[in-house]
This record gives structure tokens, C-alpha cells and sequence, in this order.
């Protein structure tokens, strides 16, 4: 898969994206990250790229004739592309838009900045305007990054195990069940006999059950839209019934 990804700041990528995972990807071939720099495309001698907001108000917004050039540029290699750029204002990324972006061939991202980019860019391009939470930051390069890796992990073969991404939060609506490892017991806390027990089936439900807990103790929206059998929901009766005593 390829990520065509157009920034102010191409160097903040480096770091992130030349350790682990996402490096063996790239290393392998698998995924490929290209850079352009949207201040290379300004028109005028300064290389400028913002100007003052009209109808006033403080910061400065990125300008549109820039933006539209290295768009339409990067299009020209990457015709079929999605287009998405990071803004605070646009619809929450989520793991089930990581699933969906990942099965395309190629993804156009637009780091934004300053206070945001000229309307005119979003009409113009189709980009879709993504967030990765309900808060603001200096520039969109992080935000970029999260959702890069997010979609990255789920090509074929970046990850050791593609069972990984299948028991995993938010793969089935509900957050992951906890895990344990060597040594069954560290300063008294054990770890659960269940685990232990070789039963597998028994396992399993434990699991299952873990991850209804969590998820109804941290994130109880997400009860509402995961799939969920009889069984499920008689223990999430009982759980709700322990809560409220």
C-alpha cells in the first residue's frame, strides 16, 4: 500500500516510521511512505503557504493554491486515491475506517496546520477531514502518523501474526480482555486459574466476559452497537445488577 502524505514538516515523520513494525513493512515492501512538502508548491518567491483569515480572527490559514497544486500533483501519480486531510473539526477515526482505508490501494493524507486550510481545498479535492479525538494540536503530522500506523498494521505480513489484529479492541465492538504471561505469580497477584487450566472453551468465555466487563466500565457506548449473543447479554444483566447495588 502506498501513502502519498503532504506536509509543512516532512522530517517529523522520520522518527516514527524508521523503528518496528512499520519499518519491517516498509522494508519488506509492503507499505511505502512518500513525502511532499507543500511549502515547494507556494507560487510566489517567499514560499508562502498562509495568510490572515478573512472576515478576521486570530491565526493564519493555509492557502489554497498551494494546496491544490500538490494535490492535483500527487493525483497525477496516484489517480484512484482517497484524499484525507487531519483536521480537529472533521468525523472521528476509528478502527473500522482503518479496516476500510486499508483495503485501498493507495491514500493521499493532507497534514493540516496553523488554523486550518481555505474551505475551497475540501470542495475542490473531495478530501474527507478526519479527527483522532476531541482536541486540538500544533499541526496535523501526529494525527497523520496514528492514523498511517493504524491502517499500515493491517496490510498482509506487516504484523508477526495476522490473528493480532483479529483479538484486538474494537475488532468486535467490544475493548480487548486482559492478558498475562511468565511468571504465573508476581508479588502475590496471580494470574487468573482459568488461563491456566488448558480448557480451552472456558477460556474463551472468560475472555469473552472480560471484555464485556471492560468495555461496560470504560467505554459503555460501545455496548450498544457490539454484537452481542444470549449469553453475553444475561452477563451484562448480571454485571449492571452488581454496579447498581
Amino acid at each position: 500500500m502506498k501513502f502519498h502524505i503532504l506536509t509543512l514538516f516532512p522530517g517529523m515523520f522520520e522518527g516514527p516510521f524508521s523503528e518496528s513494525i512499520i519499518k519491517r513493512g516498509i522494508d519488506k515492501g509492503i507499505i511505502s511512505l512518500n513525502f511532499y512538502n507543500i511549502r515547494d508548491y507556494a507560487i510566489d518567491k517567499h514560499k508562502t503557504v498562509d495568510d490572515t483569515p478573512y472576515g478576521g480572527g486570530a491565526g493564519m490559514v493555509m492557502k489554497v493554491e498551494p494546496l491544490m497544486a500538490a494535490i492535483e500533483d500527487v493525483k497525477r501519480l496516484a489517480p484512484g486515491a482517497r484524499v484525507i486531510i487531519t483536521s480537529p473539526r472533521g468525523v472521528k477515526f476509528s478502527q473500522q475506517m482503518a479496516v476500510d482505508f486499508a483495503s485501498e490501494q493507495e491514500l493521499i493524507v493532507i497534514c493540516g496546520h496553523y488554523e486550518g486550510f481555505d474551505e475551497r481545498v475540501k470542495e475542490l479535492s473531495g478530501a474527507e477531514e478526519l479527527s483522532i479525538g476531541d482536541y486540538v494540536m500544533t499541526g496535523g503530522e501526529l494525527a497523520a502518523m496514528v492514523i498511517i500506523d493504524s491502517v499500515a498494521r493491517l496490510q498482509p505480513g506487516v504484523l508477526g501474526s495476522e490473528e493480532s489484529t483479529i483479538s484486538e479492541s474494537f475488532c468486535n465492538g467490544l475493548l480487548e480482555y486482559p492478558q498475562y504471561t511468565r511468571p504465573p505469580e508476581f508479588r502475590e497477584s496471580k494470574v487468573p486459574e482459568v488461563l491456566l487450566s488448558g480448557n480451552h472453551k472456558e477460556i474463551e468465555r472468560w475472555r469473552r466476559n472480560q471484555s464485556l466487563l471492560k468495555t461496560l466500565i470504560s467505554r459503555p457506548e460501545l455496548i450498544d452497537s457490539a454484537l452481542l449473543d444470549e449469553e453475553d447479554k444475561r452477563y451484562l444483566e448480571s454485571l449492571k445488577k452488581e454496579h447498581v447495588q
